[in-house]
C-alpha cells in the first residue's frame, strides 16, 4: 500500500508540472512547458551578504527558432512575498543593463562594492515593498543574447516591447504564483520609451482574457519622452545652470529646430556647432550629476561623454549618454559580472565558457533601428484607462533634465488636482510634486540621473507612496 501511494504522488507531481493554461499555450504555440523555478534559485553568489529572502536568476527563451534568450534576476520581497506586488524594472540606454544599474547600483538588495570583488547590502532596497524583477533587454544587453546575430541590427522600440511582453508570459510559467499578481513597471532614462510602450502592449492584448496581465501602474525617472522637448529641456537647463553662455544659448534658440528629422541641421550647420559647444562644456563635468565629482580613473575624455559626442546616423535620435552616476562604479560592475564564479552562480554560464558582460552595449546604442519621436500619444492612450502613472526627475541631471519632463507633461494639457508642493523625508524637503488628473510628477532635490543611487532613503519613501496610491508626504 505505501508503494501505491508513493507512485500516485509521483504521477500527481508530474501532472501538476505539465499543466499550462490556454493563455500560455497561445504564447507557446500549443507546446507544454514544465513549471518550476528551483533550477534558477541562486544559492552561492560570491560575496553576497546574508539574506532572509530568496532570489533567482537565469534565462527565458523568447524565440526558440532564432535562439533569442533574455536574462533576468528576480528578488522576492523581504517579508510576505506572497502578498506583495511584482515590479518589473527596465533600464535604458538603449543598450544598458538593468542588472548592472537597477539591481546592483540603485534599488536592488545587493550593491556592487567599490572593489568589484563582492556585494554589500542595500538598506533601502525596494524589495522591502515589492518583489523585484530585473530584465536585461533587448537581446545583446548584459547576459541576454540571440543565436541569430542579424537580429542585433533589427532592434528598436517595437521589437523590445514585444519581446518583453513575451518574456513576461514565459516567466510566469517559471513562477506561476505571480501570473495573477498585481504588476507595476518601472525604469529610467530610455526606459521612458520602454516602460509606457510595454504598458500599451499589455493593455492592448488584455482585450483577450486568456492573455490578461494585472497591470496596475508605471513609474519612470528622468524619462526620455518627446524628441523636441527633450532637446529644448537639455539646452535650457544647461543655460539656466550656467553650463553654457548666453551667446551659445541664443545661438541654439535661434538656429535649432527639432520638429522633423532634418531640422537639427540648419543651412550653415550652426545648430550643430552650438550643440558641440554645449557638449564640450558638459565634458568638463558629469552630465548625469552637475554638482558631484567626476571619475578620474581614466585620463582624457570620459567614456560616457565620448558617447555623447558621437552623433547617431539616425537624425531622429537625440545623442545619448548611456550609464549612470559614477563611471568608476560601472568598471567595478564589469569586474564582478565577468567573474567565472559569479556567472556560474547566476546561471549565466557554466563558469568555463564565459559570457562577455558589459554594463552597456555600444553597438546596440549606435545601431538602434527604431525610436519613436514622442511617447506623448501613448500617455494620452494610457491615462484614460486609470493606470497609475508617476514620473519623477532628479533635479541635478543634465542628460534628461527636469525641464525636459516638465515640457513634455505640459503637452498633455492635464487638469491640476493638487498644486506644486514640497514633499518631505526625515523632516527635510526631498523635492516638489504636482498631481494631475491621471498623472503625478515629482522631483528629487539634489539627485542626478539615476535617482535611487543619490537618494536611496527618499526613493524608498517615494516608491512606498506610489504602491499605496497615496500622495507624497507633505508634512515636515
Amino acid at each position: 500500500m505505501p508503494c501505491f501511494y508513493t507512485l500516485a504522488l509521483i504521477v500527481l507531481f508530474l501532472c501538476m508540472n505539465t499543466i499550462v493554461s490556454s493563455r500560455d499555450k497561445k504564447l507557446l504555440g500549443g507546446r507544454n512547458l514544465s513549471i518550476g523555478d528551483k533550477g534558477d534559485l541562486v544559492t552561492n553568489l560570491p560575496g553576497q551578504p546574508q539574506a532572509d529572502f530568496k532570489h533567482y536568476a537565469g534565462y527565458v527563451i523568447v524565440n526558440e527558432t532564432n535562439g533569442r534568450s533574455l536574462f533576468y534576476w528576480f528578488f522576492e520581497a523581504v517579508t510576505k512575498p506572497e502578498e506583495k506586488p511584482l515590479l518589473l524594472w527596465l533600464n535604458g540606454g538603449p543598450g544598458c543593463s538593468s542588472v548592472g544599474y537597477g539591481a546592483t547600483q540603485e534599488i536592488g538588495p545587493f550593491l556592487v562594492d567599490t572593489d568589484g570583488k563582492g556585494l554589500k547590502f542595500n538598506n533601502f532596497s525596494w524589495n522591502r515593498e515589492a518583489n523585484l524583477l530585473f530584465l536585461e533587454s533587448p537581446v545583446g544587453v548584459g547576459f541576454s543574447y540571440s543565436n541569430t546575430t542579424s537580429e542585433y541590427k533589427q532592434l528598436g522600440d517595437d521589437f523590445t516591447a514585444n519581446d518583453t511582453y513575451t518574456f513576461l508570459h514565459k516567466w510566469f510559467l517559471k513562477f506561476p504564483s505571480y501570473r495573477t499578481r498585481a504588476l507595476y513597471i518601472g525604469g529610467e532614462s530610455y526606459g521612458g520609451h520602454f516602460v509606457p510602450q510595454l504598458a500599451e502592449v499589455i493593455l492592448d492584448r488584455n482585450k483577450d482574457p486568456s492573455l490578461h496581465i494585472d497591470l496596475k501602474g508605471i513609474l519612470v525617472g528622468n524619462p526620455e519622452t518627446s524628441y523636441a522637448e527633450d532637446w529644448w529641456g537639455m539646452i535650457d537647463y544647461a543655460w539656466s545652470h550656467a553650463v553654457i553662455s548666453d551667446e551659445t544659448h541664443k545661438l541654439l534658440k535661434t538656429n535649432c529646430e527639432f520638429k522633423s528629422s532634418e531640422d537639427i541641421l540648419s543651412k550653415d550647420d550652426v545648430c550643430n556647432k552650438g550643440l558641440d559647444e554645449m557638449f564640450k562644456q558638459y565634458n568638463e563635468i558629469d552630465i548625469y550629476s552637475l554638482y558631484t565629482p567626476t571619475c578620474l580613473a581614466n585620463k582624457g575624455i570620459s567614456k560616457p561623454m565620448q558617447k555623447v559626442m558621437k552623433r547617431s546616423s539616425n537624425k531622429d535620435m537625440i545623442p545619448k549618454v548611456m550609464g549612470g552616476y559614477d563611471p568608476c562604479l560601472d568598471d567595478y560592475a564589469k569586474i564582478f559580472y565577468n567573474r567565472p564564479d559569479v556567472q556560474k552562480a547566476l546561471h549565466a554560464s557554466d563558469g568555463h565558457n564565459l559570457k562577455n558582460w558589459s554594463i552597456c552595449n555600444d553597438d546596440i546604442f549606435h545601431d538602434w533601428a527604431q525610436s519613436k519621436r514622442s511617447i506623448i500619444p501613448i500617455y494620452k492612450k494610457l491615462i484614460p484607462t486609470g493606470l497609475r502613472i508617476w514620473l519623477y526627475s532628479g533635479d541635478t541631471d543634465g542628460r534628461v533634465p527636469v525641464l525636459s519632463t516638465r515640457y513634455s507633461i505640459n503637452l498633455l494639457g492635464l487638469p491640476i488636482t493638487k498644486p506644486w508642493s514640497p514633499w518631505y523625508n526625515e523632516k527635510q524637503v526631498s523635492g516638489w510634486y504636482q498631481e494631475y488628473k491621471g498623472l503625478t510628477f515629482a522631483t528629487f532635490r539634489g539627485a542626478g540621473h539615476d535617482v535611487p543611487t543619490f537618494k536611496p532613503s527618499n526613493s524608498l519613501v517615494f516608491f512606498s507612496s506610489f504602491l499605496a496610491g497615496q500622495s507624497l508626504p507633505s508634512i515636515r
